[in-house]
């Protein structure tokens, strides 16, 4: 099913994010990503997001492998990302007819980060011409990716808007949010799209804060709220403190989000099924409230 479908019911949707083992020929090689599915499936979630982790044939046939076996043995529906910046237009038409092939749907598509060694190709300059290019090519479902506190390259929060704009109009029928951790930045961009006639759903994306030195990757463009800096002060020498403390905090933004009516929850799990398991069960009765 398109999950579009999902947002016309009267209760948010719950989603997740898994990474593609890097090798399928490898001993075990999906136990990882199955353990996580394992949790994930207990607390029936809407449908599963797998990203794209590298470019080339390897990295295409570990995502649509991934995400048939969350279709074909967990009963998940899957959405397969596409970043732009690693794929030329050759290599989008075949994953679109593999994609086709298998019966799947839905597509997160996105510019993606640029690779150090510059793109693969510039035929998708921007993600909305992605967005515009699939829908050339067969009847998808294309959901995008959006940025509550601004794109990092984005002129300013207007520019930003006028970009995320254009790829709604494109196509693009539901929105994913980066992460963020404070729940105040994503209440004034839903504001500020709604603004500019951006009206379909919006899921909030949100990642845990596990160690210390993820804490420092994110602090790069990201709000760090009073509260969540304390924890980092308090708890950076003490991992598995951190860790929990993290995973408190990740818990009380998402029932905070849920008090306020928010469009779904898509939450980065970072294939660790324990992080998982403990928001699901923190969270699953409201949730489905």
């Amino acid at each position: 099913m398109k999950t579009s479908q999902l947002f016309t019911r009267d209760q948010p949707v719950f989603s997740f994010e898994v990474f593609p083992p890097r090798g399928l020929t490898a001993p075990n090689a999906t136990q990882k990503v199955c353990d996580t599915l394992e949790v994930l499936q207990r607390v029936q979630p809407d449908f599963v997001s797998v990203t794209f982790r590298n470019a080339g044939l390897a990295a295409k046939n570990s995502t649509i492998a991934i995400a048939k076996l969350i279709r074909d043995k967990y009963g998940i529906e899957p959405v397969v990302h596409l970043p732009a910046a690693k794929l030329s237009r050759g290599a989008v038409d075949g994953l679109l007819n593999d994609l086709q092939n298998a019966g799947i749907q839905n597509i997160l598509a996105l510019r993606g980060d640029i690779p150090a060694t510059g793109r693969t190709s510039n035929d998708f300059p921007f993600a909305s011409d992605l967005v515009s290019y699939i829908h050339t090519r067969g009847d998808f479902n294309v959901i995008g990716a959006c940025y509550p506190e601004g794109h990092p390259e984005s002129a300013d929060p207007l520019a930003d808007i006028q970009n995320l704009k254009r790829k709604v109009d494109a196509g693009t029928s539901e929105l994913i949010t980066q992460l963020f951790y404070d729940n105040r930045e994503f209440y004034h961009f839903q504001e500020r799209c709604r603004f500019a006639g951006i009206t379909v759903p919006i899921e909030a994306g949100i990642m845990p804060l596990m160690t210390a030195k993820q804490a420092a990757h994110m602090m790069d463009g990201v709000t760090i709220p009073e509260k969540l800096q304390a924890l980092i002060n308090r708890f950076a020498d003490k991992p598995d403190a951190l860790r929990d403390a993290g995973i408190a905090y990740a818990i009380d933004q998402i029932v905070d989000l849920l008090a306020h009516r928010v469009d779904g929850i898509h939450l980065y799990t970072m294939d660790n099924p324990e992080v998982a398991a403990r928001i699901i069960e923190a969270t699953r009765n409201i949730v489905r409230a």
